[in-house]
Formats: C-alpha cells, structure tokens, sequence
C-alpha cells in the first residue's frame, strides 16, 4: 500500500537534509582519523624538522670550530717560526750572502716541519732578500727550472757597495747539501715594496697580509712576517698555502648543495667551498691583490645586505629557496683574523629525511583511513541492518501489520532494546486495533485527516446492516456463544468492506456502519458500497451453511445504502476522538435499512445510490416511501445484483467479483 501521508516514510528532515547512518558513521570515523592522522604527522613532521635544524646548527658550529682550529694550527706553526728567527740574533741580522750555510741550516729545518709553507723569506733595509722555497710544488720547480733531484731552492738578492743588485739560485738534494749554483738575470723585485714588508718593518709583533695569489705558482696564500729585534728594519716573512683551508672547506658539506666561504670585512668573497666560485673569485683580482669578486652571487648579497647574527643560524631567503645560514667571525687566529666565515646550507636538504618522514607519514595514514573506511563500513552495516529490520517492522506497524513479529538479532544493546520495545509496541497497537478499525486508521492516517478535532462536509455513501430477530437469538443462546457467533460475522464484514475500499466506522451491538469516499477518497463510492453489500451477503451465505451445520442459527442481514452530503470528522473530547460521520445522509442509510422489513427486501438503496452507480449495479424500484423523520419522500430501490467488473478494476481479492456475479446470478 502506498504512503502518501505527510512524510511519511519519505526519510526527510525539517531542514531538507539527511544522509544514511553508514554514510554520517562513516565520514565522521573518517574525518576524526584524518584529524587526528594529520595532527600526529603535523607534530612528527614538526619534531623532525625541528630535530634537523639542531642537528644542522650543532653541526655548523662543529664545521667553524674546526675551521678556526685549522686556522690556528697554521697561524700557529707559521707565526713560531717567524717568531723564533726573528726573536734571536742569529745569521739573519746580515745580508746575503753573508752566513748563507747558517741561514739555509735555520730554514730548511723550519720548511721539513711546516708542510704547508710555500717559502720563507727575509728582507733587508738595503733592498737584499733571502728565500727559501720548497720544491715539491711543480711551479716552483718549472719557474725556477730546477735541475733533477733538487728539493730545496736558495733564492737571493745580493746588493753590492754601488747598490747594484745580483740575483742567485742555489739548489740543495734532500740531504741539505748543495749541488748547484746558478746566477739569474737581474729583476725588479724589490722586498721593501711588498705588502709583508710594510706590514710588519719597525713593529714589534707578528703580522699577516693577503689572501692573495701566488705569482709563481697561482695559489692561494697569505703571509705571516714580522720584524727582526735586532734590527726592526729586517722583515721576516713565510707563505702560507691555503690549499688545505679550501680543500676543508669544499669537503666538509652538511648537505651536496652547502655552500662555505670566507668574507672580508667588507663582505667580500676570499675563499669559496665551491671550485668555480674560486676560481671566478681568483680571476676577478690582480695579481699580489688583495683578492675582490664581482656582486654576482645571490647568496653573498643577501648575507651582506642583511647579515645574520654571529654564531646564530638563521634563514636567508635567495630567490624561492631557503637556506640555514651560520655567521662566525675569525678572531682568534692570526690568519684571516678580522674576516668572518659562513656556512649556508639549503633547507629543502637539511628537511630531506623530515620530508620523507612526513611522506611516509601520510601514507600509512591514508593506509589507516582506508582501513578505517573499510571497517566502518563494515560495522555501520551491522548496526544498520538492525535499525534497518527495525525501520521495517515500523512500517509495517504504520500499514498496521502484525502478522510479522519483529525478530532483530544485534550485538548492540541499544538496538536489541529497542527491538524489544517495538515488540512491546507492537503488541499494545495489536491490542488497540481489535478496538479501533484498522481500515479506519489506515486510511486517516493516509489521508491525512487525523489531526485533532475538525470536521468538514464531505459526500460518502453510508451503508447500514442489521441483524434481523437478534435479540430472540441472543436470549436463546448464552452470551458465549453469542460473541463466538458474531466476532466471525464481524470478521466478514471487516475483510469484505476492506477489499472494497470502505471503511468500517462503528460496531454499534449487531449492527455495523459503514462509509465509503471517507477517510479515503472514492470516486465510484456507491457502486463499490453496493457490491460490498452484495459480496457480504454472498459470504453470509456460506456462514449460514455452516451454523446450519453446526445447529446454530443462521444470521439474517438487512442493508441500507444511501449517498449524500455528511459532516465528516473527528469527534469526541481531547483524550477520546471518534472518526465518524453525521447528517441526513447517515440517518437515511439507516432508515432504509430498517425499511427492508416492510419490503421484504434485504439490501435496500436511495436513488442518490442509483443514479451515481449507473449501469454497474442492477436495481428493482419499489417506488417511494416516506422515512421517519424526513419530510420529503425518498425512491427506494432493491440491490440485486451486478456487472462483472475486469479483475484490474475489482478490489485486491477476487472475491469481490465473484461475489458481484453471484449476486447478478440471484437476480436472474
């Protein structure tokens, strides 16, 4: 049967939405496992980020602390062998090539211990020098054209009484001792023109120059020189390769893309980690310059534009990357001293493991949700498949069916408790419909006419019955048996009138009234009420038969049928409503039917009656007759039958029809 009561069954809610338990189950499991998933690869994500930048700031402070340790061993070993010659009097306080074995003897110890020394030098006032330099470097040994098995070269500047000067190369084996001699065309050189020179005459300490690049051999270098005690205008002087800083530099990386340099105070580039920068930074200066480089790099700009605090990292946005970047100045060694030394190293990089982390984060969360989803489904179909049978078993209670009993089997207690109470319910509805009409019910509920008390005019067909003699019968037999007899003669008239769309209003004794095109609409209201009449009397037939059989006596029933205009509605006080209807109509339909024992008749109609049911239902005229309590004379007629109907049009059980035949069949 179908719902057409106000939402009924249409799963609405007043605010136009709903959704299915599996699916609001589901995307709320859904969403608190993505909430919570993201919040816990959030936090991992963050402690590992956070985690990769202490490590990488512990690792460039580790970085510059080696960095100046390498720094002072240079400065170190540098600066106490100029100190030491320059501190003494010794064969150095002379000219070349005055106490040349005594100053040879001095150095060549100094070179063996000093690997990073590229050459030991000392200037004279007059314009003399002395060099010592070692040969395992190719340049030198190329410059120089050093002859086999030659380790150590003698470089030296002799200045004659006139001021002229002779330049000398002395080469010495490994032993010290000296296999050649060479006189070299005089140069331009002159020490006291050099930048050590100046430095470091008439001071008192130590002092360093440079970076710079090697003439000769085209490294890069600085010089630590300092003036002699006995005589301040003598300079002695050493080169110090940088080789071994770069070298540290370009393989001490946190990550492929750092980047480390060294900046003067200035901000300008001396030593790069990276070899192309070095070598653009090498050809941006003059030779014996100080070294200088062109504001091409991004990265240098930015920490020289904004320069981040000492020994803190910081990020330095270039372009659309980031980069952790650590400033530390170089104070404590004499090399360098006053530059100061960055590592910047790509953030993108140093987050590498972090990102990988949160990759693989999120995919053991999307493999968690989808888990999730999956088990969600799952139980939301356990604990709907039971809401589900119980939404069933309330429609069926809405259609007023009990022939189902309501059988949920749930592992939730919710659900199997409301089981039980619908089935509690179930059997309180049961217990009120054996005192309400169930049709009744049904279709007011349909209709939606059950809403308090109201009432409205409305055209119906009302048919009464009777049963003739029933106080003789009830006196004859005990009140048993006289329920027995007419709860299955109530039966019929309950399935009869149900399968022709009327409504069974009361149960009045023996009596029963009946209504059709109220609740529900009817359009062929009489035909269908005189075919239920005509379908009872058929059934009463065989029940007559059977208390014949029984030795009980047969139920003779009187109808009366009427159509017309009734006051239709809910009658009664707030707590006590009767579906019911009055007027004229009501009173005619039960005159007629009291009217058949004048007649001799058993279903009795108006001509309201007739002339709407038409040609389907066959009719005798009794002509007119004046009913109790109306003043106008009414057309009676007697029912005797009607048409075959095609079953489609019928009511929902074949019995109707043939029921209608054999009625036309009596008639004939």
């Amino acid at each position: 049967m179908a719902d057409t009561a106000p939402g009924a069954r249409q799963g609405k809610t007043r605010d136009g939405w709903n959704s299915s338990l599996r699916s609001l189950f589901s995307l709320v499991m859904v969403a608190m496992l993505i909430v919570v998933s993201a919040t816990l690869v959030g936090l991992d994500y963050h402690r590992s980020r956070n985690a990769a930048i202490n490590d990488a700031e512990a690792n460039m402070r580790g970085f510059m602390s080696r960095l100046v340790d390498r720094l002072g061993v240079l400065s170190g070993d540098t600066s106490a062998l100029v100190s030491l010659v320059s501190s003494v009097a010794n064969s150095f306080l002379v000219p070349p090539p005055e106490r040349m074995a005594d100053k040879v003897a001095v150095l060549r110890e100094g070179i063996a211990r000093s690997p990073h020394l590229d050459g030991v030098y000392v200037g004279y006032p007059n314009g003399a020098f002395f060099h010592m330099v070692d040969l395992k470097q190719v340049a030198w040994r190329m410059a120089l054209d050093a002859p086999r098995g030659a380790a150590i070269a003698v470089r030296s500047i002799e200045v004659d009484e006139s001021g002229k000067p002779l330049q000398r190369v002395l080469f010495l084996d490994k032993d010290g001792m000296q296999f050649s001699d060479r006189i070299v065309p005089p140069s331009s050189f002159n020490p006291r023109t050099r930048p050590w020179y100046r430095a470091a005459v008439n001071g008192k300490a130590a002092v360093s120059t440079g970076p710079y690049e090697s003439a000769t051999t085209e490294t890069l270098g600085m010089t630590i020189s300092q003036a002699h005690r006995g005589n301040p205008q003598i300079v002695i002087g050493a080169d110090v390769v940088l080789d071994t800083i770069t070298d540290f530099l370009a393989r001490e990386r946190l990550t492929a893309g750092s980047v480390s340099f060294i900046l003067d105070a200035v901000g300008r580039p001396i030593i790069h980690s990276d070899r192309v920068m070095m070598r653009r930074i090498m050809a941006a200066k003059d030779k014996d310059s100080p070294i200088v480089q062109a504001d091409s790099d991004p990265l240098i700009q930015s920490i020289r534009l904004n320069p981040p605090a000492p020994g803190k990292a910081d990020f330095v946005q270039v372009a659309d990357r980031t980069y952790l970047v650590m400033v530390t100045p170089l104070e404590s060694a004499l090399l360098l001293s006053g530059n100061r030394a960055v590592v910047a190293a790509p953030l993108d990089e140093l987050m590498a493991e972090a990102n990988q982390t949160l990759v693989q984060g999120l995919a053991i969360s999307g493999a968690v949700v989808a888990l999730a989803v999956l088990a969600s489904l799952i139980l939301a179909h356990l604990i709907t498949k039971g809401l589900n049978q119980l939404t069933a078993s309330a429609n069926r209670l809405q259609d007023l069916d009990f022939t189902t009993p309501i059988d949920v089997s749930s592992h939730v207690s919710e659900i199997s408790t409301l089981g039980g109470a619908m089935n509690r319910a179930r059997d309180a509805i049961f217990t009120f419909a054996l005192y309400v009409p169930k049709e009744l019910v049904r279709k007011g509920i349909e209709s939606g006419h059950f809403s308090g008390r109201s009432a409205w005019r409305q055209e119906v067909t009302a048919l009464f019955t009777d049963i003739y003699d029933f106080t003789t019968l009830s006196e004859r037999h005990s009140p048993e048996e006289v329920v027995a007899m007419l709860s299955e003669y109530f039966d019929i008239f309950s399935e009869t009138v149900g399968e022709h769309d009327g409504t069974i209003i009361q149960f009045l004794g023996d009596s029963v009234f009946a209504m059709w095109n109220a609740p529900a609409a009817d359009d062929r209201h009489p035909e269908n009420a005189c075919r239920c009449a005509l379908a009872v009397q058929q059934r009463l037939s065989v029940f007559n038969e059977a208390q014949r059989r029984k030795g009980l006596p047969e139920f003779r029933t009187r109808f009366g049928i009427h159509t017309g205009t009734a006051v239709v509605g809910n009658v009664g006080a707030k707590e006590r409503l009767q579906y019911t209807a009055m007027g004229d109509t009501v009173n005619v339909a039960s005159r007629l039917e009291g009217m058949n024992k004048s007649y001799g008749t058993t279903i009795m109609a108006s001509g309201a009656v007739v002339a709407q049911a038409g040609g389907a239902i066959h009719f005798r005229p009794l002509g007119t007759a004046q009913a109790k309590g109306r003043a106008s004379a009414l057309e009676i007629y007697e029912v005797l039958g009607a048409e075959p109907q095609e079953p489609a049009a019928i009511g929902d059980d074949p019995e109707t029809r043939d029921g209608s035949q054999d009625g036309s069949e009596s008639r004939g």
